[in-house]
């Protein structure tokens, strides 16, 4: 297997390649002559290419920057619901190439192996290097310790999915796994420390400190769904007044709004409500916005990260609530604090799968041999 310093070159490059030789070696605190025996094998064995030579306005000759070697396989990422399979094939950078989202019908831990497996074949003729299932749980290696809205305890399910594929599984938290690929080839690519948030369904959770992702057996226990927000919000499902869940979740925006209007409203329809002026709408999505942006707050103040990654199916709620977000933001900061730099990750549903790849691509790296 790889060493530590072969798998900081792996990682370096394929993070932030194409990158040129001098930046490789100030990155890894490499001499020219240790970084040139340390990428030999990785360029004999296909792993890394070097491209043409680029002017880099220095004086000299040119630079070569290394890449990764375009080709080196496909990824699977899939992000379990209670109800769907968010499915997704990418490339060694984790960019989508294919994606698709195909219903489940049972929690049954054998059939949703095989409905994963049927989907990722739908997409993807080729063989596949590695897969990456993420879901909303606690999981220890290739094992679900619990996952509530699937009824799964201490189900080996890495184990059956690759008895249906053939190919290594991965498996992890979805917050862990949405962090992780921020972390490595998404908006949070090369900062030192931010805090994910996500909302939608449910409310989540991540953090990134030191350029690694802080992970916890309680990953998956949903402790950043009860943080109280509003002392006059709706109560949770636990019942407790104007937390996370409460004032962010779709489903209680929506529900908010339906109760108001005396009919049924989804999601989008109270973003759209509220955006045309109609005040039981306005009066919801306000107070949520504003619950939004104590939370970001809270997470910068109590993690001392002045930087956040919004993501989720949810996120349609800072869009269109933006100026008021920022203004809750700064309104529980300290004035002589940093402003917190938002970085908003619009793709819905595809970031959760794009994790699960993203983890997989992980897995992959550390797997290297160079013998």
């Amino acid at each position: 297997m790889l060493t530590e310093s072969e798998r900081a070159l792996a990682r370096a490059v394929l993070i932030h390649g194409p990158i040129a030789r001098s930046a490789l070696t100030n990155r890894l605190g490499l001499s020219p002559a240790s970084l040139t025996r340390l990428a030999k094998p990785f360029l004999d064995r296909g792993y890394l290419v070097e491209l043409d030579d680029l002017a880099d306005g220095s004086v000299g000759r040119p630079v070569r920057p290394l890449d990764v070697a375009p080709g080196l396989g496909r990824f699977g990422g899939v992000k379990i619901t209670g109800d769907a399979l968010e499915v997704v094939v990418t490339d060694v950078r984790a960019e989508p190439i294919a994606q698709r989202t195909a219903p489940l019908d049972t929690h049954e831990p054998r059939a949703v192996a095989a409905l994963i497996a049927a989907a990722l074949r739908a997409l993807e003729s080729e063989t596949l290097v590695g897969v990456g299932v993420a879901l909303g749980g606690a999981v220890d290696g290739g094992v679900v310790r619990f996952a509530p809205f699937l009824e799964w305890e201490d189900v080996g399910f890495a184990q059956l999915l690759e008895r249906e594929l053939d190919v290594p599984v991965t498996l992890e938290n979805d917050l862990v796994a949405l962090a992780e690929a921020e972390r490595w080839f998404g908006l949070g690519r090369g900062m030192p420390g931010f805090v994910v948030l996500t909302i939608g369904a449910g409310v989540g959770y991540g953090l990134v400190v030191g350029g690694e992702v802080v992970r916890s057996s309680e990953a998956g226990l949903g402790l950043g769904g009860h943080i109280p927000l509003s002392d006059s919000g709706p109560l949770c499902q636990a019942g407790h007044r104007g937390c996370s869940q409460a004032m962010l979740t779709s489903g209680s925006i929506a529900a908010q709004v339906a109760a108001a209007l005396q009919r049924p409203v989804t999601y989008d329809e109270a973003l759209a409500l509220a955006a045309a002026g109609e005040p039981a709408a306005v009066a919801v999505v306000d107070a949520a916005a504003d619950a939004l942006g104590r939370f970001i707050a809270l997470a910068a103040n109590l993690t001392f990260q002045d930087a956040a990654v919004l993501a989720g199916e949810g996120i349609a709620l800072f869009t269109v609530s933006e100026e008021r977000v920022r203004t809750a933001i700064s309104a529980g900061r300290d004035p002589r604090a940093e402003p917190v730099r938002l970085y908003v990750d619009d793709s819905g549903f595809a970031a959760w799968a794009r994790g699960a790849a993203a983890v997989a691509i992980q897995s992959a790296v550390d797997r290297l041999r160079l013998d």
